[in-house]
């Protein structure tokens, strides 16, 4: 495992601190880790439906009603 050493404003050092003794983690270092796991999978989030919303945008525009498209979309989901 890497070690890194960083720093932390006094109210996100003070916050860490908090989490460790609360007894929510065991360490500044399992803390961070969680958060940036955390912060990937996010991530893998957004990337995922950025990549969905840019497909529907290049598919085109439908003149379809809502109800329409809810029909549709609920089949596609029954196949």
């Amino acid at each position: 495992m890497t070690r890194q050493s960083i720093s932390f404003t006094d109210p996100n050092d003070e916050w860490l601190k908090s989490q460790v003794e609360s007894k929510e983690y065991s360490s500044k270092s399992e803390l961070i880790n969680d958060l940036v796991r955390q912060a990937r999978k996010q991530q893998c989030q957004i990337d995922w439906l950025k990549s969905k919303l840019e497909l529907a945008e290049k598919s085109g525009f439908t003149n379809d009603s809502k109800e329409q498209i809810l029909l549709k979309s609920k089949a596609i989901l029954d196949e």
